[in-house]
């Protein structure tokens, strides 16, 4: 029997507060770049976090299960989500934080098709295929819909988007990985901990490789670099859990797009990116589009005015 139970005000504040969290990483990311190139930086911050969850499992007296069927779609996971996070790096050079969070939410869309055509379960609803038409007329607007007035190269700019867009496809496969292999049946700090390997394993040699090398230890880097490994990539994934585990995941899901909207006020409040209003219209679109596709089952239950159907979600550090 499921004994998880709808939001009340608790597990809205909690949920409300890892939006934020979220949301921040790519403002860290973007603000500390000069000093710390941000494919190094997510490099390390992922070899910490991986270290940390480590340290709780021993503690918990749990190994993460590298048996047959478990360790490839496990390597797998955690090779996606080096590639995602390479894109971000990548693009958050050339673009601003606020339209690399926007494009990298767009993952709930490319994971529903995904999981539509590998699960007979996940099979689309029409509520969620209109969900993932206004998405992609949201993407295309924000490409297309640029003041050519506004500062910045916006070739330079429409490139960093593409790169954020393809990292919102490498986290919709490396969901699509997780739902459908043997790794689903794995506790989150072991999916948790696959994926944390990948990236430090495969970012830390790109970065070398790519010589985006630049480290100044500056108090604001160091503090970055703290915010990111330890609340955002092992605390928040923590509290993230639990409420998975207390509370119904198509609720929780709603909730996702939240981020990148916080995302775009915080770059405009602390980073002072400007706000394009083709793009702030084509973001809110992709948003209206993910509330659609990840929060079909709440939005089915309210209008059948019963309690709907469990279903997923997934959140990111």
């Amino acid at each position: 029997m499921d004994h998880r139970q709808p939001l009340d005000g608790r597990a809205t504040g909690f949920m409300l507060l890892l939006c934020l969290l979220w949301s921040a990483q790519q403002i860290v990311l973007k603000a500390t770049a000069e000093d710390f190139s941000p494919v190094l930086q997510i490099a390390v911050r992922s070899g910490i976090a991986a270290a940390l969850v480590g340290l709780l499992m021993a503690w918990r007296g749990e190994r993460l299960d590298v048996s047959g069927g478990v360790w490839q779609p496990g390597a797998a996971a955690g090779a996606l989500f080096a590639l995602e996070y390479l894109l971000v790096g990548e693009g958050l050079r050339h673009t601003s934080a606020a339209h690399m969070i926007v494009f990298l939410y767009t993952a709930p869309v490319f994971a529903a098709l995904g999981l539509h055509m590998k699960l007979p379960s996940e099979r689309l609803a029409p509520l969620q295929w209109a969900g993932i038409a206004l998405a992609f007329a949201g993407i295309a607007l924000a490409f297309l819909g640029r003041d050519a007035s506004m500062p910045g190269d916006w070739r330079r700019m429409l490139w960093g988007d593409a790169l954020g867009l393809l990292a919102g496809m490498a986290w919709g496969a490396t969901t699509v990985v997780i739902r459908t292999t043997k790794v689903a049946a794995l506790p989150a700090t072991q999916t948790l901990l696959y994926q944390l390997l990948g990236a430090f394993v495969l970012l830390l040699p790109a970065a070398l490789l790519t010589g985006h090398t630049t480290f100044r230890p500056t108090p604001a880097v160091l503090t970055g670099l703290a915010f990111q490994a330890v609340v955002v990539s092992f605390a928040s994934f923590l509290l993230w859990f639990w409420l998975l585990r207390h509370y119904l995941a198509s609720r929780l899901g709603v909730f996702s797009f939240l981020t990148p909207v916080f995302g775009v006020l915080l770059g405009a409040w602390l980073l002072a990116e400007p706000i394009e209003p083709g793009f702030l219209l084509g973001a809110l679109l992709v948003l209206a589009g993910v509330v659609l596709v990840s929060g079909h089952g709440w939005i089915s239950s309210l209008r059948a005015g019963r309690a709907g159907p469990d279903g997923t979600a997934r959140s990111r550090s």
